[in-house]
C-alpha cells in the first residue's frame, strides 16, 4: 500500500531560503509581522510569537542583571514545555551558554554535568520529580561546584508570575533590548551543551553551535517537503538533537507551531495529534510503537499525520509499514549522531522498502567515509565503497566535540579530522546505508557475529512482543550466547521455546535464535530514551553468576 502522505505531498512546492543569522532574529521577526501567531502549544495554552520573544528578553536580561559574564554557562533543568525552549534563546540572547540537562537526569547526572560545565546557574522549576529544587541546588553547592545562582520558574517563563532568584522574589522585567543585542550569541559561536544519551557511566557533554542546525534544518525541510502550514509535535526530549531540531529549530524557522508535551503519554500524544491536526510527528522508535499499541488510536483521528520522523534505535520494519498502512504517513529518518549530525537520510521520494529498511542515501556534503571498526580506538583503514565498516564523516552538520574532555574527543575525531560515530553500517553503490548496530552491539557466539538489533527485529515480529532487546550472556564454551529481554503487550505471555519457534518459522538464521527470555516490566531507559542495554548485559551477567 502506497501511503497516502505521498499523494498528499505531490504539490507541495517547496523553496528553500538557507538561514544564516541565529535563531532569536527569526523569533524576533515572526514576532513583528505575526505577532499572535501560535509557536508552541501545550496542554490547553499556546505561546505566540510575541510571546516568545518577550519572555525570552526578559529572562535574558535577568541574567546580565545577576552578573553573569559572556560565555558563562546557565544550566537549564525545565520540563518539555515552550518555557525550555524560551530559555535556551535567552542564553541565546544574554550571550550566555545554555547547559540542556534532560528530564530524566538523577541527581548524581545533574551534578557531574554542571561540575563538568563549569555551570555558574541553574533554572528550574520550584520542584524537579517531586523534589524540590532548592534541595538539588543547596546539595549542589555543597559539592563545592560553581553554583553561584539558582533561578526558579513557576510556569513557561511568564514575565508576570514572576522569577524567584537565591530565594527572593523577583520581577522580570522589561527587557533591556540594547544590551541584549550588544552580548547577543551568531550562528558560529559556542550556544548549547548538551550530554550524549549514552547507555554506561556518566553522560560527555557535546558543544553546539546553531548553524549545524540551520544547515539539519534546510536537508529536513527539502526531505518531507515542508512548509509554514506544517504543524509539527515533537515528543523528543528538549535538550537532545533529535529534540533540538524538531522542536527548537525547524518549526521556528518556518514559521509554524510545535505541539510539546511535559511528559510522554502515548494516549495523550494520540489526543494532541487529533485535536491540533498535527502533519509532522517526531518520535523515537519506542514512542511511535506505543501509539499503534495504544487502545487510544482507534477511537482518535491520525489522518492528519503525513509525516513521521524516527529514529534514535534501529527502526523496526514491521512496525513502521504497520503505521504507515494504518496512518497514511511516511517515516522518514535521519541517521548520524549527537556529535556528528546527519550523515543520511531517507525522503519522500525514496520508494518504501528502501525508506523502511535502509537509512538512506548518505549525504554527500557530510563526505562519509567508512573504516575498519574497533571499540578501542579509531584509528582504523578506510575501507573501500561500497564496503561495510565504522562510519566517519566531515560536514557542516559536525558538532566541534565535547566539552574539555581531551580523552573523549581522541575517541570521537580521528587525527586526521574525520569525525566518527559507533555503528558498524554497509553503503552500497548507490549510496543507501543500512546500520547493522553498534561496534559493540554485537553477540559474539563461538566466533560468529550475530547483529543484536536484527535478533530484535525478527523477535518484534512475534504478537507478543512490544519492545526487544538482545544482549549478550555470558557462556563458557562459546564465549557468549543470545539473551533476549522483552516487555510484552498488555495481558500476553510468552516463553522461549514459543518465541524460538516463531522466529524459526520467520527464516531466523540458527545463530540469531535466542538462549534465554527474559521477561520485564519495562526495558531500561537512558536519558534520551534509547533502551539502556549495558543494564541489561549487567543484569543477566549477575543472574548467570548467582546461578553458578
Amino acid at each position: 500500500m502506497r501511503p497516502r502522505a505521498s499523494r498528499r505531498d505531490v504539490d507541495r512546492d517547496v523553496e528553500l531560503t538557507p538561514v544564516r543569522g541565529a535563531l532569536a532574529g527569526v523569533i524576533a521577526d515572526h514576532a513583528r509581522r505575526d505577532p499572535s501567531g501560535v509557536a508552541f502549544r501545550a496542554a490547553d495554552d499556546a505561546m505566540t510569537w510575541a510571546q516568545y520573544a518577550e519572555r525570552a528578553d526578559a529572562l535574558g536580561s535577568a541574567l546580565v542583571e545577576l552578573g553573569l559574564e559572556p560565555g558563562e554557562r546557565v544550566a537549564v533543568l525545565l520540563p518539555d514545555g515552550p518555557g525550555v525552549h524560551a530559555a535556551f534563546v535567552a542564553t541565546e540572547r544574554a550571550g550566555l551558554v545554555a547547559v540542556g540537562i534532560g528530564p530524566r537526569a538523577g541527581p548524581g547526572e545533574i551534578a557531574h554535568l554542571v561540575e563538568l560545565t563549569g555551570a555558574v546557574a541553574l533554572l528550574t522549576r520550584p520542584a524537579y520529580r517531586d523534589r524540590d529544587s532548592r534541595e538539588i541546588a543547596a546539595e549542589l553547592r555543597a559539592q563545592g561546584l560553581p553554583l553561584r545562582h539558582h533561578l526558579v520558574v513557576p510556569g513557561e517563563l511568564d514575565p508576570g508570575d514572576g522569577l524567584g532568584v537565591d530565594g527572593e522574589a523577583r520581577a522580570l522585567a522589561a527587557p533591556g533590548v540594547a544590551t541584549l543585542d550588544a552580548r547577543a550569541l551568531g550562528p558560529d559561536d559556542l550556544w548549547l551543551i548538551n550530554s550524549t544519551s549514552g547507555t554506561t557511566g556518566m553522560p560527555k557533554c557535546v558543544t553546539h553551535h546553531q548553524d549545524r542546525w540551520l544547515y539539519f534544518h534546510e536537508l529536513a525541510a527539502a526531505a518531507a517537503r515542508m512548509t509554514p502550514d506544517d504543524v509539527f509535535m515533537s515528543v523528543i526530549p528538549a535538550p537532545f538533537g533529535f529534540g533540538l531540531w524538531t522542536a527548537h529549530f525547524t518549526p521556528t524557522l518556518l514559521g509554524a507551531p510545535t505541539v510539546v508535551m511535559e511528559r510522554f503519554s502515548a494516549e495523550e500524544m494520540i489526543r494532541r495529534i487529533e485535536a491540533h491536526r498535527v502533519t509532522v510527528l517526531a518520535a523515537v522508535s519506542t514512542q511511535f510503537i506505543m501509539l499503534l499499541d495504544s487502545a487510544a488510536r482507534g477511537s482518535h483521528d491520525l489522518g492528519s499525520l503525513r509525516v513521521l520522523f524516527t529514529g534514535g534505535e534501529k527502526v523496526p520494519y514491521h512496525r513502521a509499514a504497520e503505521f504507515e498502512d494504518s496512518t497514511g504517513a511516511a517515516v522518514l529518518q535521519f541517521y548520524g549522531s549527537n556529535e556528528t549530525g546527519a550523515v543520511s537520510h531517507t525522503t519522500l521520494d525514496d520508494p518504501r522498502e528502501r525508506r523502511l529498511r535502509t537509512a538512506g542515501r548518505v549525504i554527500l556534503d557530510m563526505n562519509v567515509r567508512l573504516f575498519e571498526p574497533s571499540e578501542d580506538d579509531v584509528s582504523g583503514d578506510e575501507v573501500a565503497l561500497p564496503g561495510r565498516g565504522q562510519p566517519g564523516c566531515k560536514g557542516r552538520a559536525t558538532s566541534r566535540g565535547y566539552w574539555n574532555d581531551p580523552v573523549a574527543n581522541a575517541a570521537l575525531i580521528r587525527s586526521d579530522g574525520w569525525v566518527m560515530l559507533g555503528d558498524l553500517v554497509s553503503i552500497d553503490a548507490e549510496g543507501w546505508l543500512t546500520v547493522e548496530g553498534r561496534v559493540g552491539d554485537f553477540i559474539i557466539r563461538g566466533g560468529k557475529n550475530i547483529s543484536g538489533p536484527a535478533v530484535e527485529e525478527l523477535a518484534g515480529t512475534h504478537p507478543a512482543v512490544r519492545l526487544a532487546a538482545a544482549v549478550a550472556m555470558p557462556d563458557p564454551t562459546f564465549g557468549e550466547r543470545v539473551c533476549l529481554f522483552a516487555e510484552l503487550q498488555p495481558g500476553a505471555s510468552l516463553d522461549l521455546g514459543e518465541l524460538v519457534a516463531h522466529m524459526d518459522r520467520a527464516g531466523a538464521s540458527k545463530e540469531y535464535l535466542p538462549e534465554r527470555l527474559e521477561v520485564v516490566d519495562a526495558l531500561p531507559r537512558s536519558s534520551g530514551g534509547k533502551i539502556a542495554k549495558q543494564q541489561l548485559r549487567e543484569q543477566i551477567a549477575r543472574a548467570i553468576e548467582e546461578e553458578s
